[in-house]
């Protein structure tokens, strides 16, 4: 198993964490996920390391930014 964790900036709200959570859910090979807007964190586990780049872009896809923390 592997975890990964991004910081994301902009959630405010359960709302913005299920919008997340939706899209980054749909990378294959994902696990689980953990989002909370009250930390800004997204942490993700994954059967083998996930592409950083495909984690940014479906944060950005629900509206956020993410960076690798």
């Amino acid at each position: 198993m592997t975890t990964t964790e991004f910081r994301v900036t902009g959630m405010t709200c359960g709302h913005c964490e299920m919008s997340v959570r939706e899209e980054v859910e749909q990378i294959a090979g994902v696990e689980s996920i953990d989002v909370s807007a009250q930390t800004g964190r997204l942490v993700l586990t994954s059967q083998h390391a996930i592409d950083d780049d495909a984690v940014i872009a479906a944060v950005d896809e629900a509206g956020y930014r993410a960076v690798r923390a």
